[in-house]
């Protein structure tokens, strides 16, 4: 028999009370409109339990003639379930995996099970929902329903959040539901939907009565629910006759969603037995599985005409799928329950799951069947952590885990598992759970290696936190105590202790690089050494002996890290504190190329959780170089990166491009903040870089004072290494520009020490034209003729332009006029060249000194594309595919082929092979 429950047709009266407001009818009809015009649009519609969002969406959905309408439901008991809800999502359209990049292709399937491989990066598996999505709706208008967003698991919310952020050029519209807004879908346009009007409300109220009522307990009836539709047709149901009629209902001091769930509560202890524990073991598996739920009361002795009673009071459904009316009756439902009826349930329906299709919800129920210590079951659990980690489910891994520990048997086990869950929480960002469960882990007896490895998830959580003056000496306390018990392990831990010091500098409170090199220089040294120590001795050798002894051992590293035969897996492993090497031996070239390759490597595979960092990095040396429109790309692409991921990072490449360029009005506040920000967060190398950038911006203008005070700050954080070096040469120039004699020949002599012991074009070519800036006749012009050869030798174009400009200034004032001319002629026009404005016109007026008439330099085509469409256009131009530049871009294929349109348009071409010639006569958007 056809049964329509009356619950469907209150939702439906309450669909048209709700959409009969204006806000909503307009915002709804909008994004309907949008999407036939085939323009992307994402709502989060939100409220409280029983606000009507259900109803809202049904009525969207109904709306949404002509377009493809997906639904999705966040399960409660699936949230531990590594992409339930996108798989629910996506499994109708995985036969068109096929047409995605293999990255993309290959990291959902494994994420969904369907094959085996490593663990896909999350973002990875997002862009190739969106690329599956972007090719559904090609056909069709796409409209993607997702309700009770707020128990989605946490893997499929961060991919439909994602999703929902990159729509742009495809005909998508993605719709939640959802109570509160969670990080997830932080930037999305909100529909908050607040209780109805109070006419509204009276009459939806009025509608349910079938008898007289006392207009004082009406009025506080209304008052009580407050416009809520859920609560104006339940709360009446817990009121006798008399009460309606003339009594009064006692006041409740509960919250309105609990009294709610109490009214649900009620009406289900009308029931018969068996249709209560029929209406519990249906709720303890809320997967809708219907024949799940019939197997389970078989083996329970629950018969058939259980359901009808439920059916019949509007309760629930038991159709091909099992429906409860609300979410809030179906946890009434399992609350009814006793813990002993609750575990029975759980018991049955593990029983009934099928062990092959559907393993972790069988272990998962099994576990809830009692909560007694059981190693079998807590041994399974770990085992289906293990599978939503392959998944690239860190954080279903963490649930699986977690209760793993509250059914361990064995106390050693037990700890081991207390430590993966910590770690499956870092890896999903859940920070605070990492710390309640290594603070459990203490309590109880550790060995030595357990405790060390507690100190090393402590020091990883603060570094992951942006802690940076926490983390090193806890990484370091970790590596030491780790050396007797695993030697590869405390390699690593020491290097990351390393870098973890190297990033807090000067504001280390313990564990500096010092106390860390020092330490890590005690480990027994192999006979045929390892990459890893080999890039661990090399750097601590650096820091404890210095450059000159270091300086054998850290070309090998640069040497073994160019190495065309170098596995990508362990260019992207070890390479990140490879790179120090080469930076350390003022080998910028090879250091760029370094940069280049790891990030290409990281590209490829999808790995994007650290891949700001090594932008940064590459930002900073590609605008060294000069390529400043190259720069400004990786600017674009580091702010797309952590848009889509939520990362926040230093604005490194921006900063130093800024003052490069010369731009006081971007990089004077970007200065500042960066300070603020990375002092607050511990990170000593930000704030030394900062300094470093104001040096340069502040010797470009002439503002020599405050040049010398920023090159001083800069200098002084970790000395000898990155920042500290760097910043000499502008330490130099500027105190040679002040009289500052005695601070310039101090920097002069350190950066001498380190140029000789790395002997490269670039360090040997600063060296000289600083070193001639405290010279003077013969002396001095030898030095600047060597700067000059030396530096244009490398790929450093600012600096070879600077000691035309040094070189040229000298000339003027030796009343060299001819000679001057020449060499400002060669700076002016390198500089502008390049776009370093500030030094440029330095050179222009030194030209005007000698009596030559030089036009100031101006751009005459400023970009009219933004940031994005530059990038896009560059990454055309060198021969990317549209899914190849959306997979760096975290793009959907078309959205990239809108974008191309658009630059078309604005720069009057037609095709990509018109791209170069057109880009070549505009200016890179400015990178903010």
């Amino acid at each position: 028999m056809q049964i329509r429950p009356l619950w469907e047709h209150e939702m439906g009266r309450l669909a048209n009370v709700l959409v009969g407001r204006r806000a909503e009818r307009v915002a709804l009809t909008q994004l309907i409109t949008a999407l036939r015009a085939t323009e992307s649009r994402a709502l989060v519609l939100c409220g409280e339990p029983g606000v009507g969002k259900t109803a809202l969406l049904d009525f969207l959905a109904a709306q949404a003639v002509g377009c493809h309408v997906l639904r999705v439901v966040g399960l409660q008991s699936e949230m531990e379930l590594a992409f339930a809800g996108l798989h629910q999502l996506c499994a109708p359209f995985l036969d068109r995996t096929t047409d995605l990049p293999a990255p993309q292709r290959d990291a959902l399937r494994v994420a969904f099970g369907l094959e085996e491989g490593p663990t896909p990066d999350r973002f990875l598996v997002a862009l190739a929902v969106l690329g599956l999505l972007s090719s559904v709706a090609g056909e069709q208008p796409l409209l993607i329903v997702v309700d009770d967003q707020q128990w989605l698991d946490r893997a499929s919310a961060q991919a439909l959040g994602f999703v929902a952020r990159r729509l742009a050029a495809d005909p998508i519209a993605l719709v939640f539901g959802t109570r509160v807004p969670g990080d997830d879908l932080t930037g999305l346009p909100e529909l908050r939907i607040a209780g109805l009007p109070e006419a509204d409300a009276r009459a939806l109220f009025d509608s349910t009565l079938i008898g007289p009522m006392d207009p004082q307990v009406r009025n506080q009836i209304l008052a009580e629910a407050d416009g809520n539709p859920l609560a104006l047709l339940e709360l009446p149901r817990d009121l006798t006759p008399a009460q309606l009629a003339g009594g009064f209902g006692l006041p409740s001091t509960t919250p309105l969603t609990s009294r709610i769930e109490e009214s649900f509560h009620r009406r289900l202890s009308t029931m018969p037995d068996q249709t209560q524990s029929l209406l519990l073991l249906a709720a303890a598996d809320p997967s809708g599985d219907s024949a799940l739920v019939w197997r389970a009361a078989a083996r329970l002795g629950i018969p058939q005409w259980a359901a009808g009673p439920a059916i019949d009071a509007d309760l629930a459904e038991f159709g091909t799928r099992v429906r409860f009316r609300h979410p809030l009756l179906r946890s009434a439902a399992y609350r009814a329950g006793s813990p002993a009826e609750r575990e029975a349930a759980h018991l049955a329906l593990a029983e009934a799951t099928d062990p092959q299709v559907d393993p972790d919800r069988q272990v998962w129920h099994w576990s809830k069947s009692s909560d007694a210590p059981d190693e079998e079951i807590a041994a399974a659990l770990e085992r289906s952590a293990g599978r939503a980690q392959a998944r690239g489910g860190p954080a279903a891994a963490a649930a699986f885990l977690e209760r793993s520990v509250r059914l361990s048997l064995d106390p050693t086990r037990r700890v081991e598992r207390v430590l993966a869950a910590a770690q499956a929480n870092l890896r999903a960002g859940a920070y605070d759970p990492a710390q309640a469960l290594l603070a459990s882990a203490e309590v109880a007896p550790l060995t030595e290696l357990q405790s060390a490895r507690v100190d090393l998830l402590r020091g990883y959580v603060a570094f992951a936190r942006g802690l940076g003056s926490e983390a090193p000496p806890l990484i370091l306390k970790a590596a030491e105590r780790l050396e007797p018990l695993d030697l590869d392990l405390a390699r690593d831990t020491y290097l990351m202790a390393w870098m973890s010091a190297l990033f807090t500098g000067s504001l280390a409170t313990g564990g500096g690089l010092a106390e860390v090199s020092a330490s890590a220089q005690q480990l027994p040294r192999s006979a045929r050494p390892e990459r890893a120590e080999l890039v661990l001795d090399s750097l601590t050798l650096l820091v404890t002996e210095g450059l000159s002894a270091a300086a054998p051992k850290l070309r090998l590293v640069a040497d073994t890290f160019t190495d065309p035969g170098i596995p990508p897996t362990v260019d992207m492993r070890w390479g990140w504190f490879a790179q120090a090497a080469s930076s350390a031996l003022g080998d910028l070239d090879t250091w760029r190329v370094m940069l280049e390759r790891q990030v290409g490597a990281m590209r490829t595979a999808g790995l994007f959780d650290s891949y700001p960092v090594m932008l940064a990095a590459l930002g900073t040396a590609t605008a060294w170089s000069g390529d400043f429109d190259a720069a400004a790309a990786l600017v674009t692409e580091s702010e797309a990166v952590c848009e889509a991921t939520g990362t926040q990072a230093a604005p490194f490449t921006s900063v130093i491009l800024a003052s490069l360029r010369g731009d006081q009005t971007l990089a004077l506040p970007l200065i500042e903040a960066t300070v603020t920000e990375a002092t607050a967060s511990g990170q000593g190398i930000a704030v030394a870089f900062a300094h470093w950038a104001a040096a340069i911006l502040h010797n470009g203008h002439g503002r020599y004072d405050k040049a010398l005070a920023a090159a001083e700050q800069a200098s002084s954080d970790a000395p000898g290494l990155y920042v500290s070096l760097w910043a000499l040469p502008e330490l130099i120039e500027a105190a040679a520009r002040t009289g500052a004699s005695r601070k310039a020949e101090a920097a002069l002599e350190r950066l001498a020490k380190s140029a000789q012991a790395g002997s490269t074009d670039f360090g040997l070519g600063v060296e000289a034209r600083s070193r001639a800036l405290l010279s003077t006749g013969a002396n001095a012009e030898a030095l600047y003729e060597k700067a000059i050869d030396l530096l244009a030798r490398t790929r450093l174009r600012p600096e070879l332009g600077r000691a035309h400009l040094l070189y040229g200034e000298w000339l003027r004032r030796e009343n060299r006029r001819g000679d001057a001319r020449t060499h400002l002629h060669a700076a002016h026009d390198l500089l502008s060249e390049i776009g370093a404005n500030a030094f440029a016109e330095r050179a222009r007026h030194e030209l005007l000194a000698t009596g030559e008439r030089v036009r100031k330099h101006t751009v005459a085509n400023t970009s009219v594309l933004t940031a994005q469409e530059s990038l896009i256009a560059r990454l055309a131009c060198e021969g990317r595919t549209n899914p190849e530049i959306g997979a760096q871009l975290f793009l959907s294929a078309r959205t990239v082929e809108w974008h191309l349109r658009k630059v078309y348009g604005k720069l009057g071409v037609s095709s990509r092979k018109d791209l170069s010639s057109a880009l070549k006569h505009i200016v890179a958007p400015t990178a903010r």
